[in-house]
């Protein structure tokens, strides 16, 4: 089964916006990321994992009359949270998804402390029949 891992960053968070940590937390963090990528592709249980931008630079986009794209620009001042990256695995239980995700929870930030960050687990869900 997959499952995709959210990394939520907002009012939950309690902790400092990372461009304001030390160097060497940042590079403690970004290497902790690394390492669990390695493993997880060592493990066969990784589909994709990537990184996103930050709000400010989000597009909200509706159709509006005609089709023609009405764009929304950021920042979102009223956005409390925002998702600033995600993994996809595929695992044999959402326990092990969860397990996952919570190692992946306790990624250093200043001072070596975990972050405890808050990480959704969903399933993804398959395809409809072809027959529909």
């Amino acid at each position: 089964m997959k499952y995709m891992l959210l990394m939520q960053f907002g009012q939950q968070a309690v902790f400092p916006p990372i461009s304001t940590w030390p160097p060497e937390d940042v590079t403690a963090h970004i290497e902790f990321m690394h390492s669990a990528d390695e493993k997880l592709t060592a493990s066969g249980e990784l589909v994709e994992t990537q990184g996103l931008a930050m709000p400010d630079q989000a597009r909200t986009v509706r159709a509006g009359d005609g089709g023609i794209p009405v764009v929304t620009d950021g920042p979102y001042p009223e956005t409390k949270e925002f998702l600033i990256g995600y993994w996809i695995v595929d695992c044999d239980s959402q326990e092990r998804a969860i397990e996952l995700a919570a190692s992946l929870s306790a990624a250093p930030g200043p001072g070596g402390k975990p972050l405890n960050m808050p990480i959704e687990v969903r399933q993804v869900m398959s395809a409809p029949p072809e027959e529909l």
